[in-house]
C-alpha cells in the first residue's frame, strides 16, 4: 500500500491520460493515480478502465456524470483519498503542464516539514514555456492581485500542482469551499493558511499543453476575480480553528 495518490481530474483528455498515468507509476517512489472524470464523451474513462488491469492495485477510477468543475472533481477526489487513509494527496493536470518528475519534489517537501508544497512558477521568475504572453502576464498578475487583496504570500497563487499532507484536507471544511474553477486553487491556498498549516512553494517548470484543449473560459476567470474579495470579506466572519489532536 503506497502513502501517496496522484489525483487527476479529466474531461476530454484520451490524447494525454494513458501516457500521463504510465509516467507517474514508473516513478520509483510507487505512486498510485486516481483519475476523477465528469462523463468525458471522447473513452478517457474507458482508457483508465484498461490501465487498471495492468496496473492491478495501483490505478484507480472515479467516473461522475455530467461535468461539474475542476474544485468539485478535487474534492471528490480528496475525500475518496481520506477515507482509504494516504498520507500525501497530489493535485495534477492530466495534459503533462506539470512535470510527474516534480511529484517526488513536492513529497519531499512535505516529509520535511511542509504541510502543503506547491509547485510554483514564480518563485524563481517566470517558469513557463508555451503561453502566450497575454497568458503569461494575465496569471503573473492575478497572483499578485490575490496577494494584494488577501495578504497571503503565495507567489503562484493560482498553481494547481500541489502536495497536501492528508491533516489539511481533514481539518479544512470541504463542504463549504464555494469555487469550482481557477478560484478554487485560491480558496484552498488561503483556507490551509488561515488555519496556520504551513505552505511552501517548490520551484517548477510549467509546459502548456501540446496535446488536448485547454478548459479555461472568461466565466472560469471572472469567478477568480471577483471570488477573491468574497473570499476575503467572508474570512472576516469566520473562524480558523484547528481542532485539538
Amino acid at each position: 500500500m503506497s502513502d501517496s495518490i496522484v489525483i487527476i481530474p479529466t474531461y476530454n483528455e484520451k490524447e494525454n491520460i494513458e501516457k500521463i498515468i504510465r509516467k507517474v507509476c514508473a516513478l520509483t517512489e510507487g505512486f498510485h493515480v486516481l483519475v476523477v472524470d465528469d462523463g468525458s464523451p471522447d473513452g478517457t474513462g474507458a482508457i483508465v478502465r484498461r490501465l487498471q488491469d495492468e496496473f492491478d492495485g495501483r490505478v484507480f477510477l472515479e467516473e461522475r456524470k455530467g461535468k461539474s468543475g475542476l474544485g468539485t472533481a478535487y474534492i471528490h477526489g480528496f475525500r475518496w483519498c481520506i477515507a482509504r487513509s494516504y498520507l500525501y494527496i497530489f493535485e495534477m493536470d492530466a495534459d503533462f503542464s506539470h512535470n510527474p518528475d516534480d511529484l517526488p519534489r513536492l513529497r519531499d517537501a512535505c516529509i520535511a516539514g511542509a504541510d502543503m508544497a506547491i509547485g510554483s512558477r514564480y518563485i524563481k521568475g517566470v517558469n513557463v514555456v508555451n503561453w502566450p504572453m497575454s497568458r503569461v502576464l494575465m496569471s503573473y498578475f492575478a497572483s499578485g492581485y490575490v496577494r494584494l487583496i488577501t495578504g497571503i504570500s503565495i507567489r503562484d497563487a493560482t498553481a494547481g500542482f500541489i502536495c497536501y499532507k492528508r491533516e489539511v484536507l481533514e481539518t479544512i471544511p470541504l463542504q463549504r469551499i464555494r469555487f469550482v474553477g481557477y478560484a478554487f486553487q485560491i480558496e484552498m491556498k488561503f483556507t490551509a493558511i488561515k488555519y496556520g498549516f504551513k505552505v511552501v512553494e517548490i520551484p517548477i517548470i510549467f509546459t502548456d499543453r501540446t496535446e488536448g484543449v485547454s478548459k479555461m473560459s472568461t466565466r472560469i476567470f471572472r469567478e477568480a476575480f471577483f471570488g477573491v474579495i468574497q473570499m476575503k470579506v467572508s474570512s472576516w466572519f469566520r473562524k480558523y480553528k484547528r481542532p485539538s489532536v
